[in-house]
């Protein structure tokens, strides 16, 4: 007779076969699947985690107090296969004695490397003159034509030297990075000693640096922190590019400033909402 599975686990999406094999491996554990790529319903999630022991999430589950008191008493760990953790109400979840579990530098590399292509191909207009081979538009050799803009002895500022503010940082001094600024909640002299970057005030930083890459983890203090004031002290020929959460940048603000010329370009990897409508195609944005 097959004993009785003493834990319930719950997790809210396809996982690569790694991580199944584990949970179907431990023998204290009813492992309990949403079987999709797709991001579970509402509906779903709370029917799933009732009674669960154990709740494993993306960052498209908001476990706020609603979902906490769906799952019920028996709730006593939660994993977010995320670095990061604003979708988690950790107040509350601190208050039921849960525990969490993230994955910080999982994709540090692959998340440096994916900041780095959106920065060339933004800043190179990669998109357009994709879409001008395409189109019939490349005609003769003109020698301004889809000319961008080039990191030698160029400014780099960096809004967050983490973990992946570090691996941009490194992957871009050889591209002949003139400087590197970065700015954040506090110094980190031993971290930025490897780049020679500087320590800076936000507002500086934007006004002196060609290309800026957002890193920051969303927080209160950061939220909406690239609006129309920030993008006002920006070079009209400066590049933002986005790898954090989409909130940080003020995505109207942003879609003015790039409208009316304020900057040059913008690299989205997140946007608000962060999954994109049906109508969203590009990861880079260029208006000159």
């Amino acid at each position: 007779m097959r004993p009785a599975r003493l834990m319930k686990v719950f997790v809210t999406r396809r996982i690569p076969p790694e991580g199944r094999a584990v949970l179907a491996g431990a023998a204290d554990c009813e492992v309990e699947q949403w079987d999709s790529d797709e991001p579970i319903p509402r509906k779903e999630l709370e029917r799933g985690v009732a009674g669960a022991h154990g709740l494993l999430c993306l960052l498209t589950e908001q476990v706020d107090r609603t979902l906490l008191d769906a799952a019920g008493a028996n709730l006593k760990v939660i994993s977010t296969m995320s670095v990061g953790v604003d979708h988690l109400a950790l107040d509350e979840i601190k208050k039921r004695g849960i525990r969490v579990g993230y994955t910080p530098d999982v994709l540090t590399d692959a998340t440096a490397e994916l900041a780095v292509s959106l920065l060339l191909t933004t800043s190179r207009r990669l998109p357009e003159a994709i879409e001008e081979v395409k189109n019939g538009g490349w005609t003769a050799w003109k020698p301004l034509w889809m000319c961008g803009y080039g990191l030698t002895k160029s400014t780099v500022g960096i809004i967050g030297l983490g973990r992946i503010g570090q691996a941009i940082a490194r992957r871009l001094k050889p591209f002949g990075v003139q400087r590197f600024l970065y700015s954040g909640r506090q110094p980190k002299p031993q971290e930025a000693a490897e780049f020679q970057a500087e320590f800076v005030p936000t507002a500086q930083l934007a006004a002196e640096a060609d290309f800026i890459i957002v890193t920051c983890s969303l927080t209160p203090a950061t939220k909406g922190l690239c609006n129309k004031d920030f993008f006002r002290l920006m070079k009209k020929t400066a590049v933002l590019v986005n790898i954090s959460r989409g909130d940080v940048v003020n995505q109207d603000d942003l879609y003015q400033a790039l409208a009316s010329g304020q900057i040059a370009a913008a690299g989205l990897d997140v946007t608000t909402p962060e999954t994109p409508c049906p109508c969203w195609r590009p990861t880079t944005c260029w208006l000159a």
